[in-house]
């Protein structure tokens, strides 16, 4: 039995994104020969909301070991906020001994706290134990530097300059790492182009796993819909993740098909509700609205419900099951891969996914015919896609996706859980 420790600072029950992909591999790899050890942030000292019921997905005999973090009060008076900021040290005192005194063949870091990364090098030259990387973020990434671009998150100055530091830090990770998976095809090209130096053979697509056993023990518990009462006679259309500009156009050729619909079909239409929960990661009075006004400008505000702040992972998936109908609108990035693709499907509703015609996604509905999916490229105009959507979903009743499981079997958190201790076997001393 090989063994690997895992980095994942935002580690259950926090519901960060970036969780999820070690939560839903943990039972499963014992089974393919390794031994996990989790080494994690303190659940306080994270900013995600928290998911008690998440920590029953984690079987009680992994070891997870927690560390503090330097006080965010204290880093905000110098502008830095950011989780690795305040937990690198504590990380890396606590891997040293961990690797110091167990025998260790591999570690994986599983984060978008990119910078915690950067102990892979130090702890490789201390301890010999090789690293894997786990992008599910661009490190580096220029999708805020044209002069339309969107405002970055934090601002472009803060924004800017973590930049700077990411693309000093990016190729020195990259140069000592035995391997890296990435949730997008588009990262691992991203990062053949800015460094022709790495080997096509260092990188491995893998999107996260799809959580059957997280369903199991939802319908085994009493979870709250928070969001709409199913009963109260409207038809509940539901999204849950995050929105933002990138996603503008999806919404603006969703709203604008739905309004073609509500003027056909005023009857059926002024029944439908369209929920939009958890849209942003700003915490309090900072979460913005950004789908409501979208739907305002189309003329069907009234039909649309944004909750910005978002709510515990089970909850959401309680929302998802309650749904008539499940809405994904992707973003104009043609990288983005929606790990959420998968809850949504094994919701078994009626699922309709608008997305850039070089995402993932596209492939995986069509193949798995788990819904429908209506692609757009990059200078499409938005009254095509929308006359497409109105075709394709607006103009048709729900209708229940026959979904090809045996397809669908490969996206299983089992299934991408062997195929990441494959790359474990290869890249281990």
């Amino acid at each position: 039995m090989k063994r690997v420790l895992i980095v994942s600072p935002r580690f259950a029950p926090s519901n960060a994104a970036d969780s999820h992909r070690v939560r839903q591999s943990l039972p499963y790899y014992r089974g393919a020969g390794w031994e996990p050890v989790v080494l994690a942030v303190e659940p306080g000292e994270v900013l995600d909301p928290q998911d008690p019921l998440l920590l029953r997905t984690v079987p009680d005999d992994v070891e997870v070991v927690r560390v503090g973090t330097v006080p965010r009060a204290w880093t905000q008076r110098i502008g830095i906020g950011s989780l690795e900021a305040r937990s690198l040290v504590s990380l890396a005192r606590a891997g040293d001994r961990l690797l110091r005194d167990g025998s260790f063949d591999l570690v994986f870091f599983s984060t978008t706290a990119m910078g915690v990364t950067t102990l892979g090098p130090r702890w490789k030259r201390k301890f010999g134990v090789p690293f894997v990387l786990d992008f599910q973020d661009p490190w580096v990434s220029d999708y805020y530097d044209g002069d339309q671009s969107p405002e970055p998150p934090g601002g472009a100055f803060k924004y800017g300059l973590a930049q700077t530091v990411a693309r000093r830090l990016e190729p020195h990770v990259l140069r000592h790492a035995s391997h890296v998976l990435s949730v997008s095809p588009a990262y691992p090209e991203a990062l053949a182009a800015r460094y022709p130096w790495l080997s096509p053979d260092l990188f491995t697509v893998l999107p996260f796993g799809a959580p059957e056993r997280d369903f199991e023990i939802l319908r085994e518990s009493r979870i709250p819909n928070p969001v709409f009462d199913p009963g109260d006679g409207l038809e509940h259309w539901a999204y849950v993740g995050r929105a933002g500009d990138d996603m503008a156009f999806a919404l603006d050729a969703l709203f604008a098909a739905l309004a073609d619909a509500r003027q056909s079909e005023p009857e059926r239409y002024d029944r439908v509700r369209l929920h939009f929960v958890g849209t942003s990661y700003a915490e309090g009075d900072r979460a913005e609205k950004t789908v409501e006004p979208i739907a305002v400008r189309h003329g069907v505000g009234d039909l649309v419900e944004e909750r910005p702040h978002r709510i515990p992972y089970f909850e959401a998936l309680q929302v998802l099951l309650d749904a008539d109908a499940l809405t994904l609108p992707g973003s104009d990035d043609p990288g983005y891969t929606a790990s959420k693709l998968y809850p949504y499907v094994l919701a078994r509703r009626p699922l309709l996914a608008v997305f850039h015609e070089a995402s993932t996604v596209v492939d995986t509905v069509r193949r798995t015919k788990a819904g429908v999916v209506v692609p757009f490229g990059t200078d499409a105009p938005v009254q095509d896609v929308s006359a497409q959507l109105y075709d394709a979903w607006f103009s048709k009743p729900l209708v229940s996706p026959a979904t090809d499981w045996d397809a669908f079997e490969p996206y299983t958190a089992r299934a991408m859980t062997q195929r990441q201790v494959d790359v474990f076997d290869g890249a281990a001393r």
